[in-house]
């Protein structure tokens, strides 16, 4: 193990939530609103107590300029924000945690608001509510102008030729991709706060539309509005806080390939999946006290069922192209699977809230009050979407 002077030094004592709904009606403002004060008052703290802040700089302008100013919380002494939408939900909550390892600040408040259903909009920009590709302009002065008037624009097109490509490579099946989405919808089945909770099965799956070949309608996340928010803490306030705190115990990133970018996901040099998604894997478990046996569950970001499997053979619970073989047998389902996988239900069944949702139900886990608990969860892993630059912590019990 290499050990990092900032492990397992801070903890996550607060988390709140709003309703998850495909409509709610509400701003991203005032649903952040709502997530952050319920989280610090799970926590035990006021809103002046609250001395840093950790934000997405994807967000409006407003959120990280004013947000500490319109709550009324304390001076702020630390101040980060993280770019990617999947790709930055992890890593918000990491770097918020070093701050307050380092001292820099006491409480940190880490949130995510996501006007997201399809009537969801709040203003023109592609990150003000609704889909951000329906709002992408004439002009494309980026990449994006060699792929998006050809037909290739939204995410399930961009993941769907990746998924092709791995099916044909390694051999995955229908029934693999189906397998995931069934173990989501049966945590989701048993999560009152899930948008998604009739029962799925394997043929339900595989009968459902076809989307963007192969990927299926019930391959693909739904589309929420809501808001998730944290705290993290020093360990000092963690072990009296008034619930058992979810401690930083290991994290790392990688320049992962962005499916939305002209990137050769498997054999070019700069992004062969050995060198970027399986090194972040291997140098998570190496800062590590866990082997992967130890790890009680694990939080993908699962905007696709396809990208679940991935994240599993990334992180090194099987080998490269064995991971579709994983997913048999309930391998995923809470509380008898191997790797029980998102037991909130994830994206395609709690919420999209560009998975931060993911880590309120690690912390539950960890807390011991999930509706899917596995027993006794000591560890759980998080990582973000392998389709962005990607982070991965562990979240530990004390």
């Amino acid at each position: 193990m290499t050990k990092l002077w900032w492990q397992d030094r801070a903890a996550i004592t607060g988390i709140g939530q709003t309703e998850y709904s495909r409509g709610l009606d509400r701003s991203e403002w005032d649903m952040a609103a709502e997530a952050i004060f319920k989280a610090i008052d799970d926590a035990g703290l006021k809103p002046e107590e609250i001395d840093g802040l950790s934000t997405y700089n994807l967000q409006h302008e407003g959120f990280n300029n004013y947000m500490h100013q319109l709550l009324g919380l304390g001076n702020m002494s630390y101040y980060v924000s993280q770019p990617h939408g999947g790709g930055g939900y992890a890593s918000t909550l990491a770097h918020g945690a070093l701050g307050v390892a380092s001292g820099h600040c006491n409480h940190l408040v880490a949130f995510r608001a996501r006007a997201r259903g399809r009537k969801s909009i709040f203003g023109p920009g592609m990150n003000e509510g609704g889909r951000p590709w329906e709002k992408v302009e004439p002009r494309l002065p980026t990449g994006w102008q060699y792929h998006v008037p050809f037909g290739l624009q939204s995410p399930v097109q961009e993941a769907a030729t990746i998924t092709r490509r791995y099916m044909h490579d390694y051999g995955w099946t229908e029934d693999h991709l189906g397998n995931v989405a069934v173990a989501l919808r049966t945590h989701g089945s048993r999560n009152p706060n899930a948008v998604m909770r009739a029962p799925m099965t394997l043929e339900d799956h595989n009968s459902s539309r076809m989307i963007s070949d192969p990927l299926r309608l019930l391959d693909c996340c739904i589309e929420t509005d809501g808001a998730c928010a944290v705290v993290v803490s020093t360990m000092d306030y963690a072990k009296s806080a008034p619930h058992p705190p979810a401690v930083f115990h290991a994290f790392t990133q990688s320049n992962q390939p962005a499916h939305y970018q002209l990137t050769e996901w498997w054999h070019s040099k700069r992004w062969n999946r050995e060198v970027t998604g399986a090194n972040l894997g291997k140098r998570l478990f190496a800062q590590s006290d866990f082997k992967h046996d130890d790890i009680s569950a694990l939080m993908v970001y699962d905007h696709f069922t396809s990208f679940a499997i991935l994240s599993i053979e990334d992180l090194g619970f099987c080998g490269r192209g064995e991971g579709g073989a994983f997913t048999e047998g309930g391998a995923l389902i809470a509380p008898d699977g191997r790797l029980p996988l998102n037991t909130h239900g994830g994206q395609h069944s709690e919420a999209f809230i560009h998975g931060f949702n993911n880590v309120i139900e690690a912390v539950r886990q960890i807390r011991g009050v999930s509706t899917s608990q596995v027993p006794d969860a000591r560890a759980v892993v998080v990582i973000e979407a392998l389709t962005d630059p990607c982070g991965a912590f562990i979240l530990r019990s004390n």
